[in-house]
């Protein structure tokens, strides 16, 4: 039987953001009590809280929405990389001796244990010519644990832009700190949501048989 890991971050309030995004806030719109027979709750996010696919439309102003990707890239076999003696950026040393000839999608463990509870200025982020390198092997899909491919202080977003140039999907803020380096099937799509730039996803890794 299959095993399934949960990769994803958990929703809740107090989650870390980007500097000056949308905090997450819920709260109860009908409550089950005093003659009503349900609960409802309301919430508030931005669209890059927690574990979550970048569109096109976040970094490429004629980019797709989230609800208009193709979804192929989010649900296949992938492999995860462990690249946590990487520091500031991932570069293609530190995943060429891992990465297969052929590959469909490349994971990025870079923390030891991931800050659930803190904002990391300092997270590691992923070099452009890594980015080209796995597209030479055939990547339609990176994700990482860290909350962004590029640098917090980036403005060019160099990473962003090489994935836009070779028509990658990005999934950012996974958390592998139960799951070994190793090959996989993900399972990761995002939510239809019309005209956005991000969504939120219930990310999972399950094994499968080499």
């Amino acid at each position: 039987m299959s095993k399934i890991w949960d990769i994803s971050q958990t929703l809740r309030p107090g989650i870390p953001v980007w500097p000056g995004d949308t905090e997450y806030r819920a709260e109860p719109n009908w409550v089950l009590e005093n003659g009503c027979p349900v609960n409802v709750a309301r919430f508030q996010l931005s669209t890059h809280t927690g574990s979550h696919a970048d569109a096109p439309r976040h970094y490429d102003a004629e980019g797709k929405a989230i609800a208009d990707v193709e979804l192929t890239p989010y649900i296949g076999p992938c492999v995860l990389i462990d690249v946590t003696q990487a520091r500031c950026l991932v570069r293609p040393e530190h995943v060429a001796p891992f990465l297969p000839a052929r590959v469909e999608r490349v994971l990025f463990k870079t923390y030891q244990q991931f800050p659930h509870d803190r904002w990391r200025t300092d997270f590691t982020a992923v070099a452009a010519d890594t980015v080209a390198l796995l597209a030479e092997r055939g990547a339609m899909l990176i994700g990482i644990d860290s909350p962004s491919l590029d640098p917090q202080d980036s403005k060019t977003l160099a990473a962003h832009q090489m994935v836009r140039r070779h028509g990658m999907a990005i999934l950012e803020g996974l958390v592998f700190d139960q799951v070994a380096a190793g090959h996989y099937e993900l399972i990761a799509p995002p939510l239809k949501l019309a005209q956005l730039d991000a969504s939120p996803v219930r990310a999972l890794l399950r094994s499968i048989e080499l």
